[in-house]
């Protein structure tokens, strides 16, 4: 009886161990059921923020672009890309490949591949992308958009469209291949150059020139005596950044034309400010900048300009360009260009021996109505007021406006775009009087103050009809 109670007490323990085994582990497979549900929806998240294959990113990465799909990458905007494609669509500018890797800059592209400016590349590969779906197709308007480069800060793009020819352009780009690649997020349309923002253009700019400038210490420029122009003896050395001792017309080459290329300055061959490098910079911009060629041109073909400024940035001189645009220049007549040392002369008078920029000069004729700035073209000055909320060059029909300010500015050369040519007052000749009829009058002979006296005293006693001299 005994062992039938045991027994019966060992079956109803089993049971209830096969009891609570069920129950726990019914909630086990629940709470593993109810796990790989969410890993699944997690997973089928991820999956539906992950780029479809048919996007205009996966298209531009196996794209003929190969040169800006490599930058993309060295950049690090794959990540930034994907974010703006699945929020709206993008239309992207994409510059063929020998934009970037032949007529590209070879110091440019250093410095956009160099590891401390991934900023620098970044704003300049976001500056050719857009935030909106751009076709060909819209109606052709000229029209500014903003790109997804936040640095930019207020500079937009413009396309523009050419009814004549019916080309279109984006900046001082041309679009040769429009709607190349099509993707329902996004359009990429091929331009013939690259599209450089201002911020990386200045950025580019103060790094070489800091690096120029950090190189060789500074050396001043030997005392001319004023009166015979020639070495009086050494300067006293100037600290480090001061201006030249010498004045800037006195370091200028002589005559109207200026070949040859000058002798080294002072201090043998280091400068310490490399002025040849400045000037090429300038002209690339102005020819990347689009618009100004002819004055590139007489700077560097026509005239050995390009040398002399050459020369005197690097004796630690300052210049500002007034450049005159390819419309302005084409109105120059052959008759003002074929004198001799003529294109001299004109550029000579677009030179300040100061560092002005748009902000300065602004400043100075709203503060103080008419600023006179004296050129290199002795001795005429250049006159500058404010008008229309911009800076107004000359005056009458001769005046020009400024136009594309601060086209280059890195502390040793500004150049201001404007739009005419500058010309100096011509001196007004005054046509010679005509001299007066000269007659001859046969003057009187005068007596003294004592025969005078001695003519009246004989006359007085009737005596001075026997003197000739009393007569």
């Amino acid at each position: 009886m005994a062992f039938q109670i045991y027994g019966v007490f060992r079956l109803s323990l089993l049971l209830c161990m096969i009891f609570f085994s069920s129950t726990t582990g019914g909630a086990t497979l629940r709470e593993n059921s109810s796990s790989s549900t969410n890993k699944h929806s997690s997973s089928a998240t991820v999956t539906a923020t992950q780029i479809n294959s048919n996007s205009v990113l996966v298209a531009l990465l196996d794209s003929h672009y190969s040169e800006l799909s490599e930058l993309v990458e060295k950049a690090l905007l794959l990540q930034t890309l994907e974010e703006a494609v699945s929020n709206h669509n993008i239309t992207i500018f994409a510059p063929k490949n020998e934009a970037l890797e032949r007529d590209l800059d070879p110091e440019f592209k250093r410095f956009l591949l160099e590891p401390a400016n991934l900023k620098s590349l970044q704003n300049l590969l976001l500056f050719h992308m857009i935030p909106s779906r751009i076709d060909s197709s819209r109606p052709n308007k000229s029209s500014h958009h903003t790109t997804l480069c936040k640095d930019a800060f207020d500079e937009n793009i413009k396309i523009s469209h050419n009814n004549k020819n019916g080309e279109k352009h984006i900046g001082v780009a041309k679009i040769f291949k429009p709607n190349d690649i099509v993707r329902p997020d996004g359009i990429i349309h091929g331009i013939e150059r690259l599209l450089i923002p201002k911020s990386v253009q200045q950025e580019f700019n103060s790094r070489r020139s800091l690096s120029s400038i950090s190189a060789v210490l500074p050396q001043g420029a030997p005392e001319v005596d004023p009166r015979t122009h020639r070495l009086k003896k050494p300067a006293s050395p100037v600290p480090a950044g001061s201006p030249p001792v010498l004045p800037i017309h006195d370091a200028m080459a002589p005559g109207p034309s200026l070949a040859p290329a000058p002798a080294p300055g002072p201090g043998g061959p280091h400068h310490h400010f490399d002025g040849e490098a400045q000037v090429k910079d300038f002209i690339q911009t102005l020819l990347h900048y689009g618009g100004y060629n002819e004055l590139a041109d007489i700077l560097v073909n026509l005239t050995s300009l390009a040398t002399e400024m050459g020369r005197l940035v690097s004796e630690g001189y300052v210049l500002t360009v007034l450049a005159p645009n390819d419309e302005a220049m084409a109105k120059l007549t052959t008759d003002q260009l074929s004198e001799p040392g003529a294109p001299e002369q004109i550029v000579y008078y677009h030179l300040i021996p100061e560092y002005q920029t748009e902000e300065s000069m602004y400043n100075a004729v709203r503060r103080f109505g008419k600023v006179k700035y004296d050129t290199l073209r002795l001795p005429y000055k250049v006159v500058a007021e404010e008008a229309d909320g911009s800076v107004k060059f000359g005056q009458g029909e001769g005046s020009a406006y400024l136009f594309d300010p601060d086209i280059y500015t890195d502390g040793r050369i500004s150049v201001q775009g404007i739009d005419g040519v500058l010309l100096p007052p011509e001196e007004t000749k005054l046509a010679p009087k005509a001299s007066p009829t000269v007659s001859k009058v046969v003057a009187k002979a005068r007596r003294g103050k004592l025969m005078e006296v001695a003519c009246r005293m004989l006359w007085a006693f009737g005596q001075d009809s026997q003197f000739t001299s009393c007569h």
